[in-house]
């Protein structure tokens, strides 16, 4: 009986960290070490309603407002959570004790991160939320008043990203190509007579005159106002008749319905290669967002003119790893994650489809490099 009870015992206690490591809700907090010196980060870990876990992420020394995960998972003491807002993944092993967390933050370069479960008297302060910014009139036609350009580092391993943020814009990491198609909308093959130092990446943080938030059309046309200001930027537009990939689908009913302000611009995150994140978004973004790793435009013909939140996740082929060779490589094998086409169909329900059709294309007619600032 004695020697039963202690087997008993001896397995209860092999459990209890796993048990302990079940309920992870509370506030845990870390230093990261980066380049420019260190972040207080703190993470909000709760549970949902039906059991799953809800991690909310806040950069206290980068200002107020925080990143909520799109996935975590605890497995054997293993945490990962996923952030799309930052493109970012933490993943750590919590300790016997529940009481820390020891893993890494990658965003771009993996860094060391331990977190520690904060009590009442030890958790940081997180910055009260910047109030409400109203919306920029509609038919006002703001210029970019404060504007810094720098070529990126040649050894910059950032993912590259462009931001907006209530009165900021940045272009991270960013090709002069990709911002010409940024702002007015376009895929590279619609982009005539470019030349080759197009790929060459900048740095771009830029302020709005005016007053009020700007909506997407707003900040497009003063990215549109900065390159002709800074990049001597002039063109015209055609049509013409090229090859192109149509977006077609009767319905989004596998997509969810946005719950963000739909005046307010998309989130849109490539995670890692062939994993992305779309919030707040059309199908004309994600039109545009495809058309980006693909060797072709691709022209939303859905008519489905709603926001909608949603993920996808391919394999992609030589081609498209080519125009993701900046963003991370997803962790883990692909195994049977099918490829682009498939992915859309299965797990969005829309179809692409080649096809020769008339498109609109810019003619550049002179660029220059800009001067530095």
């Amino acid at each position: 009986m004695k020697s039963l009870l202690r087997v008993v015992v001896t397995a209860v206690l092999a459990l209890s960290p796993c048990l302990l490591s079940q309920e992870l809700s509370g506030t845990w907090q870390g230093t990261l070490q980066v380049p420019r010196g260190t972040l207080r980060i703190v993470m909000k870990i709760s549970k949902g309603d039906r059991g799953e876990l809800k991690v909310v992420m806040y950069s206290i020394d980068e200002g107020p407002g925080g990143n909520a995960s799109s996935s975590a998972s605890l497995q054997d003491l293993n945490l990962k959570v996923t952030f799309p807002g930052n493109r970012a993944v933490y993943e750590g092993r919590l300790s016997a004790d529940g009481r820390s967390i020891m893993g890494t933050w990658s965003q771009g370069q993996p860094l060391p991160l331990t977190l520690m479960l904060a009590t009442a008297e030890t958790a940081w302060a997180i910055p009260d939320p910047v109030p409400a910014i109203k919306p920029m009139a509609p038919e006002a036609n703001p210029t970019f008043e404060v504007v810094t350009v720098r070529p990126s580092k040649p050894d910059d391993e950032r993912a590259p990203m462009i931001q907006t943020q209530p009165r900021r814009w940045s272009a991270i990491n960013r090709t002069v190509m990709e911002l010409i198609t940024y702002s007015y909308s376009l895929h590279p093959g619609q982009i005539v007579n470019a030349p080759s130092w197009l790929d060459e990446r900048y740095d771009i943080t830029a302020q709005p005159d005016g007053e009020g938030q700007p909506n997407q059309r707003q900040w497009q046309a003063m990215v549109r106002k900065l390159l002709a200001d800074r990049f001597k930027l002039t063109v015209h537009a055609e049509n013409r008749n090229m090859p192109a990939y149509v977006l077609t689908g009767k319905n989004a009913s596998k997509l969810a319905p946005s719950t963000g302000d739909a005046s307010g611009p998309p989130n849109l995150a490539m995670r890692a290669q062939g994993r992305f994140a779309a919030r707040n978004a059309t199908m004309g973004d994600l039109a545009s967002e495809l058309g980006a790793v693909l060797d072709r435009p691709v022209v939303d013909r859905t008519g489905i003119p709603e926001r909608y939140d949603f993920n996808i996740i391919w394999t992609p082929d030589d081609f498209q790893l080519a125009r993701l060779s900046r963003f991370p490589v997803p962790r883990g094998s692909n195994g049977d994650i099918p490829n682009l086409f498939t992915a859309l169909k299965e797990q969005l329900g829309f179809t692409l489809e080649a096809a020769r059709v008339p498109i609109d294309v810019l003619v550049i007619e002179h660029i220059e490099k800009p001067s530095q600032n």
